[in-house]
């Protein structure tokens, strides 16, 4: 890190004066500074039989030097020309391999240093484990031998990871990747003068898209793409190569459960200006294991041409997929309805089969009245079905017999209702090696595994059977209030022994093997210590109010150590939220969350400034609700003053915040809010938004879960725009945003017209634009400012602000 300068403090944040801040990067205070750089706890890979256990480490954050390597924005993509990769990654920088029968951890040798390891994938048996390793100017391919704990190189080739990184096991020996087919130095060099001007058109053919960031833009951009996206799909077999087919663009991969075939997915030309690549015209085909085309399952067009509406779609095949319970038939799904959802039909969607050799004519299976989503397949008598509505925020599960063909109804449900969620199928691998809906009692039950268990306790993860004569759920285990914990994996469906991760306030996640049958003592497997000692004494608690509509809500609320309300009094307090759409006011209700799960840290979220002495009110609920018939927008801004004024008057009523210094914040479409709210109350002392929307007009085909267009709604989205009314911003607002943003929506142009408006009509705000940042943020020093700049924001403007009461 490179020594602070601190010659242009606090001057410029309360000054109207200056245009901008040529400063260094600041760091903010220790106690925030040492909760970011935390050394995080391993993530774990645990093999099915709960014998060996893969921990690896990641680096906290890259810097930004990092993040200015070399890159091309091309397709929806951001690739490294260097070395045929995605530009921006989270690499892991260490492994190691524990025993857990002999609780015994041993180093993984052979290792590439420095390591930058990602994709990491198991073969079928469990006895290896593949990883890429990603340096400046190649991707490469490593094995680690389990029992040994040794790691070689197995490719000679350099990856290509572009449109997908990593290796696919075909068996315990043979792995498929692609390999790059030029040098990276070989790629096509911008002319100094383009031959000609860049030119789109549209000859009467509809396609409304949503806003995507990095498009192609011109033919140079097409001839970049082309050259590296490019690959040569290759077999390795004990460390020998062995090409697939041609060099081609390959977006999809997938091998027949009797290895026999492959389904590939291919790009063609031409290469759209609208979406990305993997909307580009492609053509699905099975071929054999040589790459010999067998049958071309379709040819299929850009999708710039799906209509408008979350639940339309092209009027084309879709979702192509192997069933996973028989040795090479393909599965698809293709629209009864044209597309188009509103289309008055009893059935909306078609799901056929086509079964090798693939000469004969595709059989339908079965067709579904809304929109259909997967099949998680099981045996010859049985697979599960689910559909969805997302306008109707609706889902529901069906049994299906591919013997009999019949399709009954287990249960329908709002996609919001998360009490009543039963969980989803647990799964064992067949004779394929394929994950396949598990049963037990006779094949009668479903064993269901809900890893949340939302409840009006709070969440409370279980595991349930359920019986598909009788359609009702019966929890065999559930966690108990106090700790949070849940089923990771079924070690032994027949014994119910289970693979539990627990946790709670003060206990850090760990991993525990759990017998159900023989009530022995739970067994620990993993001994995390707590990486966030700064935050020992902080309290949680998982408040509930109401709003002034009778709404239930709920909020995470976090007070500093040490903290006694009456000798301390109420605290200046930060509330940070994320709004949500909801077509029940019931479902808005429910309990989210829990109080009993341990506090960790997110570099994007608010926890860190409890350390300063403020109160804090993470996951506030921002519900947006339907009512009288109307869909849940048409009253945002009038629900998020509810909902805004509900959290501020249950902490004051608490008293523990003080309402005359209260903070609003919020990332994406909580920064959407966060200006809103600002716009239309006097409830906050100051907001922070980061990377958020606040002209809806550059959004017009749709945004969130609002699926009308501008054309349809235009007033709406004038209301709903925080742009329409800068002039009313007054409250001091800290905008933030990554120069790179990558979201569909959240141009960064969205916070320069924010910003040059509220200064326009002389109100009090700071921009901070954040150099190679995407959505996320990641760079160590960026993340650090980023943190300086919302601590001193708060402090000047809330903690230190004057005791005038709120209008």
């Amino acid at each position: 890190m490179k020594k602070i300068i601190l010659n242009l403090f606090l001057i410029a944040i309360g000054s109207s004066a200056f245009a901008q801040d040529a400063i260094n990067y600041q760091l903010p205070p220790k106690a925030i500074a040492d909760l970011l750089l935390a050394k995080p706890t391993p993530s774990v890979s645990i093999d099915s039989k709960a014998e060996w256990m893969l921990f690896s480490e990641r680096n906290s954050f890259p810097s930004v030097e990092e993040l200015a390597m070399p890159e091309y924005r091309i397709a929806g993509m951001r690739i490294n020309p260097n070395n045929y990769s995605p530009s921006r990654q989270t690499f892991i920088n260490n492994f190691s391999l524990k025993n857990i029968k002999t609780d015994k951890t041993l180093a993984v040798t052979g290792l590439p240093s420095p390591l930058y390891a990602g994709s990491v994938n198991w073969n079928p048996s469990e006895t290896k484990i593949a990883f890429t390793q990603t340096t400046q100017n190649r991707v490469d391919l490593y094995v680690i031998d389990v029992a040994t704990g040794k790691a070689m190189k197995v490719n000679k080739q350099p990856l290509n990871a572009i449109m997908g990184g990593g290796a696919t096991w075909v068996d315990d020996n043979t792995l498929l990747y692609r390999v790059a087919v030029k040098a990276a130095n070989l790629a096509p060099t911008r002319p100094l003068a383009p031959k000609g001007p860049t030119i789109q058109q549209n000859l009467g053919k509809a396609a409304p898209n949503p806003t995507l960031q990095d498009l192609i833009k011109s033919p140079f951009d097409e001839q970049l793409f082309e050259f590296f996206a490019t690959s040569q799909l290759v077999q390795n077999k004990a460390g020998v190569e062995t090409a697939i087919g041609k060099p081609a663009i390959y977006s999809g991969i997938s091998v027949s459960p009797d290895k026999n075939y492959l389904m590939l997915r291919t790009i063609k030309k031409p290469f759209s200006y609208l979406v990305s690549s993997f909307g580009f015209p492609s053509v699905v085909n099975i071929t054999d294991r040589t790459g010999k085309v067998v049958k071309m399952l379709a040819d299929l067009p850009s999708s710039e041409e799906r209509p408008s509406g979350y639940d339309n779609v092209q009027n084309v095949p879709r979702g192509f997929d192997w069933r996973d319970d028989e040795a090479a038939t393909v599965v698809w799904s293709k629209p009864l309805d044209s597309g188009l959802i509103k289309k008055n039909v009893e059935f909306h969607d078609a799901v056929l089969a086509l079964a090798a050799p693939f000469t004969s004519a595709p059989k339908e299976l079965f067709k579904t009245k809304m929109r259909f989503g997967i099949i998680s397949w099981g045996n010859a008598t049985l697979a599960l079905v689910r559909e969805n509505s997302r306008t109707k925020q609706t889902s529901k599960l069906s049994s299906y017999n591919p013997t009999t063909g019949a399709l009954e109804t287990l249960y329908e449900l709002s996609t919001n209702d998360a009490y009543n969620n039963p969980g989803f199928p647990v799964t064992e691998k067949n004779k394929f090696g394929r994950q396949v809906v598990l049963t037990t009692d006779g094949g009668t039950k479903l064993l269901l595994n809900n890893t949340t268990g939302a409840s009006a306790k709070g969440d409370l993860p279980f595991l349930a059977k359920f019986d598909l004569n009788t359609k009702k759920s019966e929890i065999v285990w559930r966690s108990q209030p106090g700790s949070f914990e849940m089923v990771t994996d079924v070690l032994d469906p027949q014994k119910l022994v289970l693979l539990t991760r627990r946790e709670s306030q003060k206990d850090v996640p760990n991993y525990f093997i759990k017998n159900l049958m023989l009530r022995i003592a739970d067994r620990q497997i993993t001994n995390f210590t707590n990486p966030y000692t700064q935050l020992d004494g902080v309290s949680k608690e998982k408040i509930s109010y109401k709003r002034a509509d009778g709404i239930d809500l709920t909020g995470d609320l976090y007070l500093p150590k040490g903290y006694n309300k009456e000798k301390d009094g109420p605290l200046p307090v930060l509330i940070w939220a994320y709004p949500r759409e909801f077509n029940s006011a019931t479902d808005a209700a429910q309990i989210r969350g829990s109080q009993d799960k341990f506090t960790t840290i997110s570099s994007g979220g608010p926890l860190f400034f409890v350390t300063q002495g403020y109160a804090v009110l993470d996951n506030a609920e921002m519900p947006i609700v339907a009512k009288d018939g109307k869909k849940p927008n048409d009253t945002f801004v009038e629900q998020l003053k509810l909902n805004a004024e509900a959290a501020i008057n249950k902490l004051s009523d608490m008293g523990v915040g003080d309402r005359n210094r209260m903070a609003v914040g919020g990332h994406s479409y909580g920064a959407f809010m966060t200006a809103n709210l600002l716009a239309h109350t006097n409830l906050f002392k100051a907001g922070i938004a980061r990377s958020g929307a606040y002209n809806r007009t550059l959004t017009p085909f749709g945004f969130q879960n609002e699926d009308r267009t501008y054309w349809d709604a235009p007033q709406l989205y004038y209301e709903m725009s925080p742009f329409s009314y800068a002039n009313k911003i007054k409250t001091p607002i800290l905008l933030i945003h990554g120069e790179m943003d990558d979201n569909p929506g959240t141009f960064p142009i969205n916070s320069e017209r924010l910003f040059n408006a509220i200064k326009g009509f002389g109100g009090t705000t700071r921009f901070v634009y954040l150099p190679y940042e995407a959505h996320g943020y990641r760079g160590k020093e960026n993340i650090l400012h980023m943190l300086w700049e919302m601590n001193t924001w708060l402090d000047t403007y809330v903690k230190n602000a004057k005791p005038t009461a709120a209008k």
